[in-house]
């Protein structure tokens, strides 16, 4: 199969594109690395240095006739969304649409995309939340996830392109940033192996659902299946606090960081937590990686890798 990943250089990205070509798939990887490193990227994936805003995108679609896109490119920082809507939206809804017309002009066959079950919900009415919950995102970052399922949707209806829409929980596991903004996982057990001071943004009591990243890949690998299509939550039906997630970091780590809280932040919910139940019934996934375990794997990464 010849697969486009984009945002391939990323985090969650190239652990997809690890896995799409370990499987045998031909893989192609666009990635601007504004945020992605070339250190990340498969030496048996062709890389193409691209935003998905540039034109030049339905050029390449041309030459290669992909048959999926497994869409992972994304502005993915809630907080920034919040301050800066408009710059958030002309990558994740004006850069989404442009690479869905190369898709819809060159015969893509199916579409993956990397929605949010951590955002697109907003404050949860019930817990947790299935894919039938009311979607009332509380960030722009969120509203700009659920208006790609909705132009999604419209491609499908009206061109035949099969769509996943993956509403992925927290992801972390190696390779994620520790120096951005978003990702508390990597943040915490970056600035703790090196002696920094870890902030606890509010009273550290909001909870997501964390979910590690080979569980996560193994979804996309699902998503590949003909007989996948609709929207589907990627998560572990668990919510953890940041407090929690301080503590254990601080044991696996033997960090003698202060337990420290600054502001909260606008724009992020208290709770949220997701059913995998959807996903499991269709295609037997679940999340496999517990916790702690997958808490211990990122902090031994860390410690060979952090630079």
């Amino acid at each position: 199969m010849k697969i486009c990943v984009t945002g391939g250089a990323g985090f969650i990205g190239s652990h997809i594109v690890d896995k799409f070509i370990e499987l045998g798939n031909s893989v192609t990887v666009i990635d601007n690395l504004s945020t992605g490193k070339m250190e990340n990227v498969n030496k048996n994936a062709k890389f193409i240095e691209l935003d998905i805003n540039d034109e030049a995108i339905h050029k390449i679609f041309e030459e290669e006739k992909f048959d999926v896109v497994c869409h992972q490119a994304a502005q993915m920082n809630v907080r920034f969304s919040v301050d800066n809507p408009t710059e958030d939206a002309k990558t994740n809804i004006i850069g989404s649409l442009n690479l869905y017309e190369a898709c819809k002009n060159t015969g893509v066959k199916k579409i993956i995309f990397a929605s949010s079950g951590g955002t697109v919900y907003g404050e949860q009415i019930y817990f947790p939340a299935d894919e039938e919950h009311p979607t009332n995102p509380c960030s722009p970052y969120g509203i700009a996830k659920l208006a790609n399922e909705k132009y999604l949707y419209y491609y499908s209806v009206s061109y035949g392109i099969k769509i996943v829409s993956l509403r992925y929980g927290n992801v972390y596991g190696p390779r994620q940033n520790p120096k951005g903004e978003a990702g508390v996982v990597a943040i915490f057990i970056g600035k703790m192996l090196t002696g920094e001071q870890p902030v606890i943004n509010g009273d550290g009591l909001i909870t997501r659902d964390y979910i590690y990243i080979d569980d996560v890949v193994k979804a996309n690998v699902c998503a590949l299946d003909d007989k996948i299509v609709g929207i589907f939550n990627v998560g572990t039906g668990i919510e953890t606090n940041v407090n929690t997630i301080f503590h254990k970091l601080k044991t696996l780590t033997n960090s003698d960081c202060e337990e420290y809280h600054g502001p909260a932040k606008i724009g992020e919910q208290r709770r949220s937590v997701i059913s995998y139940e959807k996903l499991h019934k269709l295609c037997g996934w679940m999340p496999k990686v517990q916790f702690d375990e997958g808490l211990k794997k990122t902090v031994e990464y860390f410690k060979q890798n952090l630079k």
